[in-house]
Protein backbone atom coordinates (compact mmCIF):
# COMPACT_ATOMS: atom_id res chain seq x y z
CA UNK A 1 0.00 0.00 0.00
CA UNK A 2 1.20 3.50 -0.81
CA UNK A 3 2.64 5.57 2.03
CA UNK A 4 1.14 9.05 2.53
CA UNK A 5 4.27 10.15 4.35
CA UNK A 6 6.38 9.33 1.27
CA UNK A 7 4.44 11.19 -1.43
CA UNK A 8 6.58 12.50 -4.28
CA UNK A 9 6.78 16.29 -4.40
CA UNK A 10 5.29 16.65 -7.88
CA UNK A 11 1.83 15.37 -6.90
CA UNK A 12 -0.92 17.97 -7.02
CA UNK A 13 -3.02 18.23 -3.84
CA UNK A 14 -5.96 15.86 -3.57
CA UNK A 15 -6.94 12.32 -2.78
CA UNK A 16 -4.69 10.45 -5.26
CA UNK A 17 -0.92 10.46 -5.00
CA UNK A 18 2.21 8.53 -5.95
CA UNK A 19 4.81 7.65 -3.33
CA UNK A 20 8.58 7.28 -3.58
CA UNK A 21 8.47 3.54 -4.28
CA UNK A 22 7.40 4.20 -7.90
CA UNK A 23 9.63 2.47 -10.48
CA UNK A 24 8.45 4.56 -13.48
CA UNK A 25 6.91 1.55 -15.23
CA UNK A 26 4.26 3.66 -17.00
CA UNK A 27 1.23 1.56 -16.04
CA UNK A 28 -0.54 4.53 -14.45
CA UNK A 29 0.06 6.73 -17.50
CA UNK A 30 -1.42 4.01 -19.68
CA UNK A 31 -4.47 3.60 -17.44
CA UNK A 32 -5.13 7.24 -16.59
CA UNK A 33 -3.20 9.54 -18.96
CA UNK A 34 -5.38 12.51 -18.01
CA UNK A 35 -4.16 12.25 -14.41
CA UNK A 36 -0.70 10.65 -14.25
CA UNK A 37 2.60 11.52 -15.92
CA UNK A 38 6.30 10.94 -15.40
CA UNK A 39 8.28 13.65 -13.66
CA UNK A 40 10.77 15.73 -15.66
CA UNK A 41 13.69 13.34 -15.27
CA UNK A 42 11.56 10.22 -15.81
CA UNK A 43 12.45 8.66 -12.47
CA UNK A 44 8.87 8.32 -11.17
CA UNK A 45 5.26 9.13 -11.92
CA UNK A 46 3.09 11.71 -10.24
CA UNK A 47 -0.51 12.85 -10.18
CA UNK A 48 -0.58 16.05 -12.22
CA UNK A 49 -4.38 16.38 -12.20
CA UNK A 50 -6.92 14.96 -9.77
CA UNK A 51 -9.92 13.26 -11.40
CA UNK A 52 -12.60 15.70 -12.53
CA UNK A 53 -15.33 13.24 -13.54
CA UNK A 54 -16.47 9.64 -13.13
CA UNK A 55 -14.42 8.39 -16.07
CA UNK A 56 -11.20 9.86 -14.67
CA UNK A 57 -12.04 8.56 -11.18
CA UNK A 58 -12.50 5.08 -12.62
CA UNK A 59 -9.24 5.34 -14.56
CA UNK A 60 -7.36 6.40 -11.41
CA UNK A 61 -8.79 3.45 -9.50
CA UNK A 62 -7.71 1.15 -12.34
CA UNK A 63 -4.20 2.64 -12.24
CA UNK A 64 -4.05 2.16 -8.48
CA UNK A 65 -5.11 -1.48 -8.79
CA UNK A 66 -2.61 -2.15 -11.59
CA UNK A 67 0.45 -0.52 -10.02
CA UNK A 68 3.08 -3.27 -9.55
CA UNK A 69 4.68 -1.54 -6.55
CA UNK A 70 1.46 -0.31 -4.91
CA UNK A 71 2.84 3.22 -5.16
CA UNK A 72 -0.49 4.90 -5.90
CA UNK A 73 -2.55 5.91 -2.92
CA UNK A 74 -6.01 7.28 -2.25
CA UNK A 75 -6.14 9.14 1.04
CA UNK A 76 -9.86 9.81 0.69
CA UNK A 77 -9.62 13.60 0.78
Amino acid sequence: MANKASKVAENVPGKYYVDDQCIACGVCEGSAPENFKMNDDGSHACVFKQPANDAEESACKEAMGSCPTNSIGDDGV
